[in-house]
């Protein structure tokens, strides 16, 4: 009787570990899928992807929308690495577009995600597939899952141009500013790249400088300050006599 009540509570425990396995890693919810998103303005480029990143907040990241024009793809596995292993992209606010311009949410696609990559398999290769994402502060990083012409619109007043701030890879892009706001565009991205950017405001820069100038000015005046007091000090033992030269000082005095 107790052999088997081991045998049961093993049993049951071992379908509650695959029961929490499966939950851990079910895939993208349908709400996830079809939250809320706008890609109108994302999908009037002439490129093959167009990203636009969204800027954050001073306690999370921020957001980007990116939309894919196939051209013949028919599935894409998207996956990010880290330090460690390749992980599965989460993505949310699924869209596809027919050819014709019928538009699927993401619910309706064949989206899996396992515990490598997502992948994500549309009706047809010719239409266009939209998703957004996380980003981290003033930092994005895509791999270019699709070959062909992209573009990446950064925030509104940001910059990646200064070297100490900002970070732009790939080479070989061209970038313009349209209303305030920075886009890099790159005429053929093969899918053995990956998309690395830093980004700053443009206020950061003055600021940055003002700071530096402020420490430095503190540092000037802390230095002057401690050169003062040592020549007052210096002063002082003269005063007294006490500021002997070497060459007077014979040690202590012996006995006679």
């Amino acid at each position: 009787m107790n052999r088997r009540l081991v045998f049961a509570t093993v049993a049951v425990a071992l379908l509650l570990m695959g029961a929490g396995c499966s939950a851990f890693s079910g895939g993208i919810s349908d709400e996830q899928l079809d939250r809320e998103q706008n890609y109108s303005d994302v999908r009037d480029s002439d490129a093959d992807v167009t990203i636009a990143l969204e800027d954050g907040d001073l306690l999370s990241g921020g957001e980007y929308r990116a939309v894919y024009d196939l051209s013949g793809t028919e599935e894409l596995s998207l996956s990010q690495s880290t330090i460690y292993s390749e992980e599965p992209l989460d993505i949310r606010s699924v869209r596809y577009w027919y050819p014709n311009g019928t538009e699927v949410n993401g619910s309706d696609l064949e989206i899996e995600q396992g515990g490598s990559e997502t992948t994500v398999v549309v009706p047809d290769e010719n239409g266009t597939l939209a998703f957004s994402g996380d980003v981290g502060r003033k930092s994005f990083q895509l791999p270019v899952y699709v070959a062909g012409s992209y573009e990446v619109r950064l925030p509104e007043n940001h910059r990646a141009s200064n070297f100490l701030f900002g970070q732009i890879s790939p080479n070989g892009y061209e970038r313009e500013i349209v209303d305030d706001q920075v886009r890099l565009t790159w005429d053929e991205l093969e899918t053995d790249r990956t998309i690395s950017l830093r980004y700053y405001l443009s206020r950061d820069i003055p600021l940055f400088l003002g700071l530096l100038t402020a420490v430095g000015l503190l540092g000037a005046i802390g230095i002057g300050y401690y050169y003062r007091q040592v020549k007052k000090l210096q002063e002082q033992r003269e005063e007294f006599g006490l500021d002997l030269d070497d060459d007077s000082d014979d040690g202590p005095p012996g006995l006679l």
